[in-house]
């Protein structure tokens, strides 16, 4: 994995503590209060992605993710000045399979701007 970008509070140890925790409150402080997420998915297509605005409903979304039966995996990491990208696998208790790539702009040493593309087995 990759580590801090220069002159940044962004690093992918605790990227991935945070990921691979069982709350998405760690994840949430790694965001900036005005964050921007778009989702691009078999229900939310590239032409019309799920698009969130600001923490609070960026921690609606988590809080909805880590209430569920699932474990979380940070793959991998690439952090390079202002740019982060990194591939986090998850698996419900049931098997199903869920993998997310992202690419993130850092503002300050948080993520600004991320568009994350998943897919899951069905």
């Amino acid at each position: 994995m990759g580590t801090a970008a220069t002159g940044s509070a962004f690093d992918t140890e605790t990227l991935r503590r945070s990921i691979e925790g069982t709350t998405g409150n760690s994840l949430l402080a790694l965001y900036a209060d005005d964050a921007e997420i778009r989702i691009v998915d078999s229900n939310a297509q590239p032409s019309h992605p799920k698009v969130l605005h600001g923490r609070g409903q960026i921690a609606s979304l988590l809080d909805d993710i880590y209430s569920r039966d699932m474990t979380h995996k940070l793959e991998e990491c690439i952090v390079q000045g202002d740019h982060a990208a990194f591939r986090e696998s998850c698996e419900y208790g049931d098997g199903t399979r869920v993998l997310a790539e992202s690419m993130v702009t850092l503002r300050n040493g948080k993520i600004a701007e991320q568009i994350m593309i998943q897919a899951w087995d069905e």
